[in-house]
């Protein structure tokens, strides 16, 4: 799942969560004749129901559906419905039990989830349909390399994948004729030509379709494409065609193996991480603003001038942000286009940033970076978008990094290799240990790197 699939779902489930506490208030308002917000004691019960309500449903959205519910417009949406309801009410009354809440009568408890359920079957579909009208630029921009359109199969693979989220930015064809239109996809260019396509658009998916093409323009294409860090989705030809770490799908009526998936592709687990991402961001400037004003007061009165640095990174899918960090040195590169590396004993380096570096403590504003949703808490760190120029060019499938979200600390950090990236081992085992994070993430993994980047003992490279 890519970020724009991401942003869409995310979105979805936030109308449903706002659906589902507008209809219980909603209910309890022309239910209940003493309903007060202003009685306290009536807050307290309204928001324990609340809580169970939202608690109930988030259990069914990780553990009932996939999202394919969101972006399968032939998704079985009564049998989804009936399970959803059953689940719902069982949970729920599972959770009432447990606690031995009495405040309401028992209708209460259940008639706001059918209403629920059902205002939520029958708004899903045009709330998609309304985004995809009013918002495409929120889905991926698919480009679509065929050795011919005229297949019928492929004819109605094009038409469905707007159905299901893509925007067809274009086709690559043996051939590049002059804007011909083909079922109204536009042939950009020839396959040839992929490397400057991909330069001169911004493209988030690549479906390549393997029966008119040889094996070497299908390796190339998705080596092309892996050095832009652009994900590929084959359409086979036969089911012979391998990769490591792939998924078979269905697109219409033809197959489509996804190459590269890792655990964060799945539905649960990337609303899982996002929560952590966000709650244990939230926590941690909640409890440490008094650190952060602390710092922030002994840079301004080392050196004056500005607390925080904030240099050009780049992210997830090759977006480029901006990171915050503490300020640790007198005179800071670029923050566009900086090139210059911090050296060993650097004079541009403070008092209070030597401490500071020693201890990752500058990197501690990137907090507000996870909670903008641009980092997350464990992940590849993001890099200097000359450093990432340069490593791309020397470092195997370096771009598949970007897969994901960059993180404040991650699993090559912890492991030692942090620090200058100057021979090849160093550049290698720094990219081998963040494509193994991504090809292995689980939530205890993300614990223990936590647990390490406190405790352990890979500091020795900081400076």
């Amino acid at each position: 799942m890519n970020a724009k699939h991401r942003f869409v779902l995310f979105n979805l489930l936030s109308f449903e969560f706002i659906l589902l506490n507008l209809v219980l208030v909603g209910f309890l308002y022309f239910s209940l004749s003493d309903f007060s917000l202003l009685d306290p004691f009536f807050r307290a019960r309204l928001f324990e129901l609340m809580l169970i309500y939202n608690i109930s449903w988030l259990l069914i959205i990780l553990y009932i559906r996939d999202n394919a519910f969101y972006f399968n417009p032939r998704y079985n949406y009564i049998r989804s419905f009936v399970i959803s309801v059953f689940c719902f009410v069982g949970i729920v009354i599972t959770l009432i039990v447990a606690l031995k809440i009495r405040y309401f009568a028992r209708s209460i408890y259940i008639i706001p989830i059918f209403i629920f359920s059902y205002l939520n079957l029958v708004s899903q579909k045009y709330i998609l349909k309304f985004l995809k009208n009013r918002a495409s630029h929120l889905f991926s921009d698919t480009l679509l390399i065929t050795g011919e359109l005229r297949n019928s199969k492929l004819n109605r693979f094009v038409k469905a994948m707007s159905q299901y989220g893509y925007n067809i930015i274009g086709s690559l064809q043996h051939e590049s004729p002059e804007a011909a239109d083909e079922e109204d996809v536009k042939v950009i260019g020839s396959i040839g030509e992929l490397k400057h396509v991909l330069s001169t658009y911004e493209i988030d998916e690549i479906f390549i379709d393997m029966s008119d093409l040889s094996r070497n323009e299908v390796s190339d294409s998705i080596a092309i494409a892996d050095d832009f860090g652009v994900r590929v989705k084959l359409i086979p030809d036969n089911p012979l065609y391998m990769s490591r770490n792939y998924k078979a799908a269905t697109v219409g009526e033809l197959a489509v193996f996804k190459l590269r998936q890792n655990p964060l592709d799945n539905f649960n687990t990337t609303i899982v991480k996002r929560i952590f991402d966000f709650c244990f961001a939230l926590v941690t400037l909640i409890v440490f603003s008094p650190v952060y004003l602390i710092i922030a007061l002994l840079i301004y009165m080392e050196s004056g001038g500005p607390v925080f640095y904030t240099p050009l990174r780049k992210g997830e899918g090759g977006k480029t942000f901006k990171c915050y960090k503490f300020r640790t040195m007198s005179t800071c590169d670029n923050p566009m286009n900086g090139t210059k590396s911090t050296t060993v004993n650097d004079p541009r380096i403070t008092k209070v940033g030597r401490i500071l570096r020693k201890n990752d403590l500058d990197e501690l504003p990137q907090f507000i970076n996870v909670l903008k949703g641009e980092m997350s808490v464990i992940g590849p760190r993001p890099h200097r978008i000359h450093l990432q120029n340069s490593l791309r060019k020397s470092v195997s499938n370096y771009m598949v990094r970007s897969y994901v979200k960059p993180g404040i600390t991650g699993w090559a950090q912890v492991n030692g290799w942090r620090g200058p990236t100057i021979t090849d081992q160093e550049k290698n085992e720094r990219i081998n240990h963040d494509l193994w994070y991504i090809e292995n993430w689980s939530f205890w993994l993300d614990i223990k790197i936590i647990f390490l980047t406190l405790f352990g003992r890979h500091r020795k490279n900081a400076f």
